[in-house]
């Protein structure tokens, strides 16, 4: 089962919300939207749930043009962020609902309703009102629903982001279990770079209304094919910062120089954009190739395993993501330093260097 996205764009009035997108999600897996907020990832789950209609181009199931097919028989679930069930009916009637607006009968409706509620642990609940369940009750009863319809395109719209830190972390693990092996098209979308590495599958990345690059989720993060799809996948945001290629070396201001290695070192002489994630910058010298880059230090944020400093150099915003616990004076000059093998090179174009 393939949902393919031809030339889909959308515009409201002389604003584009999407710009002509071609891409394909299958049901082998997650298909994960990433992209900050307003990036346009509601917008293409409304398209696809019926909610919207694109201004152009087609979205087709099978081959099938969605839009020829009315909102209400489109097999299709929609799960948002907000706790989105009917306030009068009982946990098993929310979640029963779609089986009877699709006539099953009472034994099915309660054997399918029963699975449902036992994969989500909400067996004890059946009786309740949703007023009478916690958030993460709520949004799992939502969740059920979704299972139960047995829908052929399943629409997660950041269905996590309002609940606690603990839940979030054992749902993540659990919804890619859950639609498993339901034959069904999932389309998660988020706004945070670790989830989508946590569900794996493809990941199709969103700035401003464009996507700009889809594929297996690992291998996007790893080879980001231009700057916009770099700083979509990165938390912390990734650093950034123009650099001169002269010869076999680059040079990063007149503080910083190392040799031009990798898809670079082929390159024309001339300047460029490094990319570097935060995670390979560090407050102490790890190896004996790394590259010190002195800064200031402006803002820190301690944990229990990770340290993170915000630093000035080189006359821009730098950061630092380490593990364990880093003593930071703030205003105060501090050395970190580069691990090379973790940076990227873009052209004035934006494009990567060797992609």
């Amino acid at each position: 089962m393939t949902l393919s996205f031809e030339n889909v764009e959308k515009r409201r009035g002389a604003e584009t919300l999407i710009h002509p997108a071609s891409f394909d999600f299958a049901a082998d897996g997650f298909n994960v939207l990433l992209g900050a907020t307003n990036a346009g990832k509601t917008t293409l789950i409304k398209m696809v749930a019926g909610l919207e209609r694109p201004s152009g181009g087609a979205i087709r199931l099978n081959g099938a043009d969605l839009a020829a097919i009315p909102t209400r028989k489109r097999r299709v679930s929609l799960v948002h962020q907000f706790f989105v069930n009917y306030p009068h009916m009982s946990v098993f009637e929310n979640i029963a609902s779609p089986l009877r607006v699709a006539g099953l009968g009472a034994a099915d409706v309660k054997r399918r309703v029963g699975e449902a509620a036992e994969l989500m642990r909400l067996t004890p609940y059946l009786d309740r009102k949703p007023s009478a369940l916690s958030g993460g009750q709520q949004q799992r009863t939502a969740l059920a629903r979704a299972i139960v319809k047995d829908s052929d395109i399943v629409l997660l719209d950041e269905p996590l982001a309002n609940l606690d830190y603990k839940l979030r972390e054992e749902l993540r693990d659990q919804l890619p279990k859950l639609f498993a092996d339901r034959g069904a098209i999932v389309v998660y979308a988020t706004s945070e770079p670790s989830e989508a590495l946590m569900l794996g599958g493809r990941t199709a990345t969103l700035n401003a209304g464009r996507v700009t690059q889809v594929g297996d989720t690992a291998n996007v993060y790893r080879a980001p094919a231009d700057l916009q799809t770099a700083q979509a996948f990165s938390d912390p945001p990734i650093n950034t910062a123009p650099i001169e290629k002269a010869g076999g070396e680059i040079r990063l201001g007149d503080v910083a120089r190392w040799p031009a290695t990798g898809a670079i070192a082929d390159a024309p002489d001339g300047a460029y954009q490094l990319g570097l994630r935060p995670h390979f910058v560090a407050p102490a010298k790890q190896r004996d190739d790394a590259v010190l880059l002195p800064g200031e230090v402006r803002i820190t944020e301690l944990s229990g395993s990770e340290s993170v400093a915000h630093f000035d150099c080189v006359g821009g915003a730098w950061v630092s993501l380490s593990d364990g616990t880093h003593a930071y004076s703030v205003g105060e000059p501090h050395d970190f330093f580069i691990d090379t093998r973790g940076c990227l090179y873009f052209d004035a174009s934006g494009a990567r260097v060797g992609s």
